[in-house]
């Protein structure tokens, strides 16, 4: 998962810009069961929370697409505040992807290990 230090700080400088101000909340990563230990029901529980937190990271990096929209032709004018706040907005961008790649990634080895441990 990327440096939760690294992301706060960039959503701190992104949304205390008065270029960037706008209502883009970051979606907290759930948690992922241990597949090897969890019941049947605790998996689907995870499972649903890994969905939702898809749902809300999408709708994150919207906010985040119409925030780097906006300041785009400022930033590439040399509005040197506005290239840093693009770049922040660019950061979290990614950031979000990779940490929805991770959580998937992790979710995906926690059904292996349950399977594995279920195999009754």
């Amino acid at each position: 998962m990327p440096n939760k230090a690294l992301l706060t700080a960039a959503a701190a400088f992104i949304f205390s810009s008065p270029v960037m101000a706008n209502d883009c909340k970051q979606p907290s990563v759930p948690d992922v069961p241990n597949g090897a230990e969890a019941s049947l029901d605790i998996m689907i529980s995870g499972q649903k929370a890994v969905k939702a937190f898809q749902a809300d990271a999408q709708g994150y990096r919207g906010c985040l697409e119409a925030v780097l929209e906006d300041i785009k032709s400022t930033a590439e004018e040399g509005d040197k505040e506005a290239a840093a706040a693009f770049k922040a907005a660019t950061d979290a961008y990614n950031a979000s992807v990779a940490a929805e790649e991770k959580l998937a990634s992790e979710f995906n080895s926690a059904i292996q290990a349950y399977k594995a441990a279920n195999t009754n």
